[in-house]
C-alpha cells in the first residue's frame, strides 16, 4: 500500500499536467457553453494598448465632431448652408463614435461579442448606415463647393437653407433605408447558408456579405467617389485660373466690388481645399476595406482576421479625422474650440461673437 509522501509526487505531477493543458486550451468567450467562440490568445499588455488605441479613437470621433456641431449649431456667424451640411455630417460621424466604435472595440480586442444577437444586427446596421452618410454628406459638400468657387457672388441663390436641407434628407433617409434592409431582411447572407453556419458560435458577431452585396456597396461607394473627383478636378481648375486673373488684377486699379468678390473667391477655394482633403482622407480610409471585401467575396475569405480588423479600423479612425483637418485649416474653428473649452460660450450674447480674423 502507498504511503502519502509516495502518492504526492504523482498528484503534484497531475495538477502541473492540468494546468499546462489549461494553458494550451484555448480561452472561449463563455466557458461554460460548448458552442463558445474562442477569444483572442492576446496577453495583458497588448490587450491593453489595443483598447487604449481603439479606445482614442472612439473619445476622438465623439469630442471632435460634437465640437463641430457644437460650433456651427451655436455662433451665427457659422448658420450657412453649406455648414449644415457639415454638421450633419460630424453628426454621421458622431454617432459611428457613439454606437458602432466602443462595441467593435471589445469585439476587436477580445475576439467576441458580449451584447447580444439583436444588437448584433442592429450594431451593423448602425455601421453602414453612418458611413453611407458620411459619403452622401462629402458629395453633396463637393457640390456644394463646386458651385460657390464657379460663382462666388451666385452661390447664395443657388445653394440654399432649403437645398441644404433636401441633401441632409436625403443622405439620412437613403442610408438608413439601406443600412436596414440590408441586414434585417437577411439579404446581405443569401447563398451563404455554410459559411454562417461554420461561423455560428455564442459570443460572436459576423454577418458576412455575399458577392451581390459586395458589388452593390462597391458601386454605392464608386459612384459618388467618380462624382466627387470630377467635381475637385473642375473646381482646382477654376481655382487656377482664378489666381491667374487675380494676378493680372493685382497689376491694375481694382474697384472695391472686384475687391470684395476676390475676397469671397479665396474664401471659398480655401474651404473647397479643405473639405477635398477631408474627401481624399475618406476615400484613402476606405479603398482598402472595400478592395478586401470584394477579394474576400469572390475568393472566398481569405483574409486573415487580424488583417480585416486593421482594414475596419481605420474606417473607424476616419470619423475622427474631419475634425483635426478643419482645426489645422480652419482658424474660426480653433476659435470656436477655444470659447467651448474655456466655457466662454455660456456667456450672453456668446453666440454673435466674430469667429473670423478677416
Amino acid at each position: 500500500m502507498a504511503t502519502d509522501d509516495e502518492s504526492f509526487p504523482w498528484d503534484q505531477d497531475s495538477i502541473l499536467s492540468r494546468d499546462l493543458l489549461s494553458a494550451l486550451s484555448p480561452q472561449l468567450c463563455y466557458e461554460n457553453l460548448n458552442r463558445s467562440c474562442v477569444r483572442s490568445p492576446y496577453s495583458p499588455g497588448p490587450r491593453l494598448i489595443l483598447y487604449a488605441v481603439f479606445g482614442f479613437g472612439a473619445v476622438l470621433a465623439v469630442c471632435g465632431n460634437l465640437l463641430v456641431m457644437t460650433s456651427i449649431l451655436h455662433f451665427r456667424q457659422l448658420h450657412s448652408p453649406a455648414n449644415f451640411l457639415v454638421a450633419s455630417l460630424a453628426c454621421a460621424d458622431l454617432l459611428v463614435g457613439l454606437t458602432v466604435m466602443p462595441f467593435s472595440m471589445v469585439r476587436s480586442v477580445e475576439g467576441c461579442w458580449y451584447f447580444g444577437d439583436s444588437y448584433c444586427k442592429l450594431h451593423t446596421s448602425f455601421d453602414m448606415s453612418f458611413c453611407c452618410s458620411s459619403l452622401l454628406h462629402l458629395c453633396f459638400i463637393s457640390v456644394d463647393r463646386y458651385i460657390a468657387v464657379s460663382d462666388p457672388l451666385i452661390y447664395p441663390i443657388r445653394f440654399t437653407a432649403s437645398v441644404s436641407g433636401k441633401c441632409i434628407t436625403f443622405s439620412w433617409f437613403l442610408s438608413i433605408i439601406y443600412g436596414f434592409s440590408l441586414i434585417y431582411t437577411g439579404a446581405s447572407e443569401a447563398g451563404l447558408k455554410d459559411l454562417v453556419s461554420a461561423l455560428s458560435c455564442v459570443g460572436g458577431c459576423q454577418i458576412p456579405m455575399n458577392q451581390s452585396c459586395v458589388l452593390i456597396n462597391f458601386l454605392l461607394f464608386l459612384v459618388p467617389t467618380l462624382v466627387m473627383m470630377t467635381v475637385y478636378s473642375k473646381i482646382f481648375l477654376i481655382a487656377k485660373q482664378q489666381a491667374q486673373n487675380m494676378e493680372k488684377m493685382s497689376k491694375q486699379t481694382t474697384r472695391a466690388s472686384d475687391s470684395y468678390k476676390d475676397r469671397v473667391a479665396k474664401r471659398e477655394r480655401k474651404a473647397a481645399k479643405t473639405l477635398g482633403i477631408a474627401v481624399a482622407a475618406f476615400l484613402l480610409s476606405w479603398l482598402p476595406y472595400l478592395i478586401d471585401s470584394i477579394i474576400d467575396a469572390f475568393l472566398g475569405f481569405i483574409t486573415p482576421s487580424y488583417v480585416y480588423e486593421i482594414l475596419v479600423w481605420i474606417v473607424y479612425y476616419n470619423s475622427a479625422m474631419n475634425p483635426l483637418i478643419y482645426a489645422f485649416f480652419y482658424p474660426w474653428f480653433r476659435n470656436a474650440i477655444k470659447l467651448i473649452v474655456t466655457g466662454k460660450i455660456l456667456k450672453q450674447n456668446s453666440s454673435t461673437t466674430n469667429l473670423f480674423s478677416e
